[in-house]
């Protein structure tokens, strides 16, 4: 029997991707761990391996296609002693988007299953079965449209985001609204490309089609500011006593023949730590909303904004509380590297219970970050600078950096955000308490 290969997801929240390249050409013989193809997603280029042997009998999908959905077929792989040409003729067929691969079918898929599963969601109790994207799905419960009068126009009629919002706008059936539940209101759409297009001259400007990382991080973001409630907390740090300590850690780090040290901490590093230590000692705002239970975290995953061409990507350094300075700085700078070469897995960038943006070294003095779900708080960092302050009474020059905290106010309240920022402002200006 036929092997279908599947575009496979390759993290949680992944509904669609770019077919790079494949590896292998019809006719190659295929072994298990062989790697097929090569998939873009937003974040990072991944390897599809096979998990069974036979010969690649047809692919469906060619190099360079973007926008490939998850489990749309791309191709097929004839087993061992079975006719090449028959399989390849067989996958003219058309085949309906799959859930996620029970155990005792696994060998049906033949990717390697690296990353969370995507999980079809179930249809309605005496309803007939509707595919549609979980993001189609959830702009369409928020803007009340009942998905049974949309036409999708995704990979064998899947319903997908941009149905939806075309039935916004043209004013589809409202959904009925559920005995006692406050519907929510529908999403703002912004001015078509046409009307933004006539603001401006013809062939005055130059059109860079949006790739698929700034497409994620646009959804991304505006539905967070729609749908996360925002507050904002802002103190001035100062760190002339961190700046004391960062010089002798990095002095005392040890070389190697070339002279090169084990180790370089910037203040970067001691903002990771000083929040995650922050988040133990405010436990209650080392959480995430979720609509029926709020999940509180043992331990500070801390993702560290990186801006990248095109965008931007957000490692994790995971238990950030239980490491110390030069292991956060060595983690970091790996996790730089491979992020601008997009090569971090999907389970370096994704998740974590707070993150960090550091503008300060293009020397912007304070900003606020959108925060990024899951995450209920996101913290803005801005540049060190002098500035005159006032110390017992008389005036003084100190090394002040503002920062601001972006808080989600269904999950972490005023007075629990300013106990938060006030632990880590201690910590940053105290920052031996944060490393016994």
């Amino acid at each position: 029997m036929p092997i279908n290969i599947l575009m496979p997801a390759l993290s949680p929240t992944m509904e669609k991707g770019n077919l790079a390249r494949w590896l292998k050409k019809e006719g190659d013989a295929i072994k298990a761990g062989d790697v097929l193809a090569e998939i873009e997603t937003d974040k990072a280029t991944m390897e599809v391996e096979a998990i069974d042997e036979g010969t690649l009998a047809k692919i469906l999908v060619p190099d360079g296609t973007a926008d490939v959905a998850v489990n749309t077929l791309i191709g097929v792989i004839a087993a061992e002693g079975e006719d090449v040409k028959a399989a390849g003729a067989a996958s003219a067929a058309p085949i309906k988007p799959a859930a996620a691969p029970a155990p005792q079918a696994a060998a049906s898929v033949a990717v390697a299953a690296s990353a969370a599963p995507v999980v079809a969601a179930a249809p309605s109790a005496g309803a007939a079965r509707i595919f549609a994207s979980p993001l189609a799905r959830r702009i369409a419960k928020e803007a009340r449209i009942d998905l049974s009068r949309v036409k999708g126009s995704g990979p064998h009629g899947r319903i997908i985001e941009k149905d939806v919002r075309a039935a916004m706008a043209g004013g589809a059936a409202l959904a009925p609204v559920s005995s006692g539940a406050a519907s929510a209101p529908a999403l703002a759409s912004g001015m078509s490309e046409d009307v933004v297009r006539k603001f401006f001259e013809p062939g005055s400007f130059e059109e860079i089609p949006h790739d698929s990382m700034r497409k994620v991080i646009a959804r991304r973001l505006t539905e967070s500011k729609q749908t996360v409630p925002h507050f904002y907390l802002t103190v001035d740090c100062e760190l002339d006593t961190l700046l004391a300590a960062r010089e002798a850690i990095n002095a005392a780090a040890p070389k190697d023949k070339d002279g090169k040290p084990a180790y370089k901490v910037s203040v970067n590093d001691f903002v990771i730590k000083a929040l995650a230590v922050a988040l133990q000692r405010v436990p209650d705002a080392n959480v995430t909303w979720t609509e029926s239970a709020m999940l509180k975290h043992k331990h500070s995953d801390v993702g560290v904004a990186v801006s990248i061409p095109g965008g931007l990507i957000t490692p994790v350094v995971r238990k950030a509380e239980t490491k110390g300075l030069a292991q956060i700085s060595n983690e970091m700078k790996d996790y730089a590297a491979r992020a601008r070469a997009r090569k971090l897995k999907p389970e370096e960038y994704q998740g974590g219970s707070t993150a960090v943006s550091n503008l300060g070294m293009f020397g912007i003095k304070n900003f606020q970050a959108v925060i990024n779900p899951p995450h209920a708080t996101i913290l803005a960092v801005g540049a060190g600078e002098q500035r005159i302050v006032v110390k017992k009474g008389a005036a003084a020059v100190a090394t002040v950096m503002s920062v601001t905290l972006s808080t989600d106010h269904r999950a972490v309240d005023g007075a629990l955000g300013a106990e938060l920022i006030s632990a880590f402002k201690q910590l940053i200006e105290n920052p031996m308490g944060m490393l016994v």
